[in-house]
């Protein structure tokens, strides 16, 4: 988005200021379905869940990864006055609750919608089965998360080598397991986390037909990488590996899935902050700024995120603080920034902040969250 067009939204709405580019959102999604054609995509609405993000990917064709009742809910408003049939044939094709830990009153609310829904161990199979027993079920297996920025194995994931005896322990329980799933963290940048994890998957679709157990489908989670920076692969030598070992491990008609987040919406939000303070401390200039890190710069803490921050004005940079508005120590975006000499209100903005920012944005101090608009609709 151009530096003229966002300087007057922030002159319209004020700031803090999230902006969002709708027209980003559908390249990022044709991005992908161009790269991983056999792939059907599930954006995992936990990244941003703003309901005008979920009903472009709708609009789009895209299916929904969900965690909880409300990303549920969020999808769920979209089809809500379709014809019960065609409603509960979405849900069942397009929507994953791939959340493997659900509260007893998530199940009984989400067994009248007869969805698939993962599970990583035998205490959420007892609970599925007395509370949720019309799901289907996806088995989320733990892989290798080396060199993602945000590591999931250690919180989620079934071992390889118990996999097949959960999917009989499944079966016996009167629940059918449809097929197998993993996530090799977030933001990966190493290839290999998705070859081994296929690898693991193809032994364990192996046993599981030597068992009598035919799975129909592979869903390769999420952690497709943001281009924050030229250290991030290419996305589309990635593709081309992961692409190259799903069709020799997993013939058609083995249905593929994937729960992409960050990188169909990173690059389509940019935050837009004004100087609010300026001080010199340490012999270094500091800004202060309307954002922070428990609004839109969230990222910094709960993402392991660095957003660089621009001015709007030019001049000879120098090394720079930046802080939110908080009282807290913590609320620093960051101490090594290069701007200008700049004046308190003047503005500052940060791109490719789409990802994990606004949604895990809080009121805390008293300070709202950003001013979300949406441009190109």
């Amino acid at each position: 988005m151009n530096r003229k067009t966002l300087l007057a939204l922030a002159e319209k709405h004020g700031t803090p200021l999230f902006v969002v580019d709708h027209d980003e959102l559908r390249r990022n999604y044709k991005l992908f379905r161009r790269h991983f054609p056999r792939v059907q995509i599930y954006y995992a609405v936990k990244v941003n869940s703003d309901p005008a993000i979920v009903e472009t990917f709708y609009d789009l064709g895209s299916s929904f990864d969900v965690a909880s009742m409300q990303e549920f809910h969020t999808v769920h408003r979209l089809i809500a006055k379709l014809p019960a049939k065609q409603r509960q044939d979405f849900i069942w094709d397009k929507i994953i609750y791939a959340n493997p830990i659900k509260p007893i009153e998530t199940l009984r609310e989400l067994d009248c919608y007869k969805p698939l829904v993962t599970y990583d161990n035998h205490e959420e199979v007892k609970k599925i089965a007395k509370h949720a027993p019309h799901a289907g079920l996806a088995l989320r297996l733990r892989v290798p998360n080396t060199g993602s920025m945000v590591e999931l194995s250690s919180k989620f994931g079934a071992l390889p080598g118990e996999a097949v005896e959960l999917i009989q322990f499944a079966h016996d329980a009167g629940l059918v397991v449809e097929g197998l799933s993993f996530h090799v963290g977030s933001q990966c940048t190493n290839p290999e986390n998705y070859i081994q994890a296929l690898h693991l998957c193809a032994g364990v679709f192996a046993e599981a037909a030597s068992r009598g157990f035919s799975l129909k489908l592979l869903d390769i989670g999420g952690g497709f990488p943001a281009a924050y920076d030229d250290s991030v692969p290419k996305f589309a030598d990635l593709a081309g590996k992961i692409n190259h070992e799903i069709d020799r491990l997993f013939p058609e008609p083995i249905e593929i899935l994937a729960e992409p987040g960050r990188l169909l919406v990173a690059s389509a939000a940019t935050a837009v902050a004004k100087i609010i303070g300026k001080a010199f401390r340490n012999d270094k200039l500091c800004y202060y700024v309307d954002d922070g890190v428990y609004h839109t710069y969230s990222g910094v803490i709960f993402d392991h995120c660095t957003y660089h921050l621009k001015a709007f004005k030019r001049g000879t940079p120098q090394l720079c603080a930046v802080f939110g508005p908080t009282c807290d120590a913590l609320d620093t975006i960051s101490l090594a920034e290069h701007l200008p000499d700049l004046e308190i209100g003047d503005y500052l903005y940060s791109e490719n902040i789409g990802a994990y920012s606004a949604a895990s944005s809080t009121h805390f101090n008293g300070f709202p969250p950003a001013t979300v608009v949406h441009v190109n609709r």
